[in-house]
């Protein structure tokens, strides 16, 4: 994965805990944090557009009518 050096202003008591916190790697801790961040907001998002979607009657009628495709006999049995 490439890296990117950028500069970003922190108050002074948030600098301390960093040092304190990242245990002489303030990167690596700022990367694991965003990271994990990151990963939260993707799980928010897609739990936001799941709920959307099944509360769509739409959506329903949609599974329903895949139900009934996928016991039609297709698979060449019966």
């Amino acid at each position: 994965m490439s890296k990117r050096k950028i500069a970003v202003t922190l108050d002074e008591k948030l600098v301390g805990f960093l040092d304190k916190v990242a245990k002489g790697n303030r990167s690596e801790y700022l990367n694991s944090l965003l990271r994990e961040r990151r990963s939260q907001v993707l799980k928010d998002e897609l739990i936001a557009a799941l709920s959307e979607e099944t509360s769509d009657p739409e959506y329903h009628q949609q599974v329903k009518d895949w139900d009934g495709v996928a016991g039609d006999g297709i698979d060449g049995e019966g």
